[in-house]
């Protein structure tokens, strides 16, 4: 037979490990100077249009 899972360890070391990586994530964003703050965001603005310009639709009439 299996040993019992404490699911509410499992749960709070999952939330435990989230909250790290964003306090990673942040203290990574923040500690940057302005300039390469707004280049970060801009290469993002970048990949993020050229990622919409290759979305191909439908035609209008076409169902």
């Amino acid at each position: 037979m299996a040993d019992p899972v404490n699911l509410n360890r499992y749960r709070k070391a999952r939330a435990r490990q989230e909250a790290r990586e964003q306090a990673d994530r942040n203290a990574a964003f923040h500690g940057l100077s302005k300039a390469r703050k707004k280049r970060a965001r801009a290469e993002e603005d970048l990949k993020t249009r050229r990622h919409e310009a290759g979305r191909i639709e439908p035609p209008a009439g076409d169902t």
